[in-house]
């Protein structure tokens, strides 16, 4: 693969600006809606000291914490490579959303347990619990919102995919992190608001510890999820067998291919793909011919997937199917 190729397919326009920009707009929406919906708890709990609110609050916080985090690596992410880190920094962002997933455990989950648990030991009578429900109702609003551009910005990447799918198998993480924060957020939002009302009609304080409580099991959950998704991508992972097929039929629809012997392919991040492959050519070719032939089958594979910015191609031949596959 010629440096110029290598040049021309970076500067190369694609759809990775539109997913950039679909999650960057979903992050930053969610980051206003929490950043205000945290400082509403926040008064709520003044006027309250109810334990569900104050979970709910410390979550919001965690969430105003996250878009942050998910913001800082979508720009870090955009460096250019550098000699120690040649194929560039796309990673970045699997990383912060890693990062996002430790937050929402020990932040939002750890703390909703441990202010549940010390409300259930020591309940404490709820005051004005009409401000926590209008807090909570009108949070359920903003979240709402929030959840709704994610939802839309998500259905671009999304296609025909079910929503559990689609977290589990998206390259972009910013869109899954925060569907399931604000997901996870109106879940918890109901919770609160159920413990708040039980423990006011009741009498019963309890009801508002365990609201907290359900809250941190919540969150736990998601983190988990979060966890496991983005382990995965971090280690790295193939490209998704549709878009894997698109670029085995470029490679071996292009003039003077005989045959795809076998392919790799790795997320570099996630709009940016790692492509090798063993590939038969017309061995007539000469050496010349055979990397002109070389650069317009990799111009094929580009115009098919503009993901594939990285791409190796070596030429075998058909007796290599056998015991190339396995030594690769």
């Amino acid at each position: 693969m010629s440096e110029e190729s290598v040049n021309s397919a970076s500067q190369k326009p694609s759809e990775a600006e539109d997913l950039a920009d679909g999650s960057r707009t979903a992050i930053i929406a969610a980051f206003f809606a929490n950043l205000g919906i945290a400082l509403a708890k926040f008064v709520g709990f003044f006027f309250t000291g109810a334990a569900s609110m104050l979970a709910e609050a410390v979550h919001s916080v965690a969430d105003t914490s996250n878009q942050g985090l998910l913001l800082l690596g979508e720009r870090k992410a955009r460096r250019r490579p550098t000699p120690e880190h040649p194929f560039g920094f796309g990673t970045e962002r699997y990383f912060w959303a890693f990062v996002v997933a430790l937050v929402i455990f020990t932040l939002g989950s750890l703390f909703a347990l441990f202010e549940g648990e010390e409300k259930l030991r020591h309940p404490h009578k709820l005051e004005s619990a009409g401000w926590a429900v209008a807090i909570l109702l009108l949070a359920i609003v903003f979240e709402s919102f929030s959840l709704r551009t994610a939802v839309r910005e998500s259905r671009h990447v999304k296609g025909d995919e079910s929503w559990w799918a689609f977290i589990r198998r998206a390259k972009v993480p910013e869109l899954p992190v925060v569907l399931l924060e604000d997901t996870g957020a109106l879940i918890g939002l109901v919770f609160a608001l159920s413990g708040v009302g039980l423990a006011e009609v009741t009498g019963n304080a309890r009801f508002d510890a365990a609201g907290s409580m359900a809250i941190g099991v919540l969150l736990g959950v998601i983190a988990m999820i979060l966890v496991v998704e983005m382990k995965s991508l971090l280690i790295g992972e193939a490209a998704s067998p549709a878009v894997t097929a698109k670029i085995a039929g470029a490679i071996e629809s292009a003039p003077h291919v005989r045959g795809l012997i076998h392919m790799r392919t790795q997320h570099l991040g996630p709009s940016e793909l790692l492509v090798a492959a063993k590939v038969e050519f017309d061995a007539h070719l000469t050496i010349a011919e055979l990397a002109t032939v070389i650069d317009d089958v990799e111009a094929a594979m580009r115009a098919a997937v503009p993901a594939a910015r990285v791409i190796y191609l070596e030429p075998d031949i058909t007796r290599a199917r056998a015991t190339g596959t396995a030594a690769g």
